[in-house]
């Protein structure tokens, strides 16, 4: 999608601090960090939102949410730390690109 912004950041449009990469999925720092650490996991593929997902995504969210664990413990969170996708704009979801973040090094307990 051209008007993407995680799309940009896949291609390279729009540079990112990533902190992974491989062929079908890119992680890198939140711009806005609610915590310590606050990165994304996107897949290189656009889907708009978790409603978007099909079987064939299977994977590659699978792969998501297994980097996205081994980079919160190799960023000092393995024993706490949030997976958060948002779908829609009525649940705060911002970047029509689906998007995991993973946000953990928070002092107080999160609210539920």
């Amino acid at each position: 999608m051209s008007d993407c912004i995680f799309c940009k950041i896949v291609t390279g449009e729009i540079p990112a601090k990533k902190l992974y990469e491989d062929d079908e999925v890119v992680a890198f720092w939140d711009i806005a960090p609610q915590a310590p650490v606050h990165f994304l996991v996107i897949p290189k593929k656009h889907l708009a939102a978790p409603v978007d997902v099909t079987e064939q995504d299977d994977q590659v969210i699978g792969k998501m949410i297994r980097v996205g664990a081994r980079l919160a413990a190799e960023n000092g969170v393995a024993d706490g730390f949030r997976v958060i996708f948002n779908n829609g704009k009525k649940a705060g979801q911002v970047v029509f690109h689906i998007h995991m973040h993973i946000i953990g090094g928070r002092e107080k307990p999160w609210p539920m």
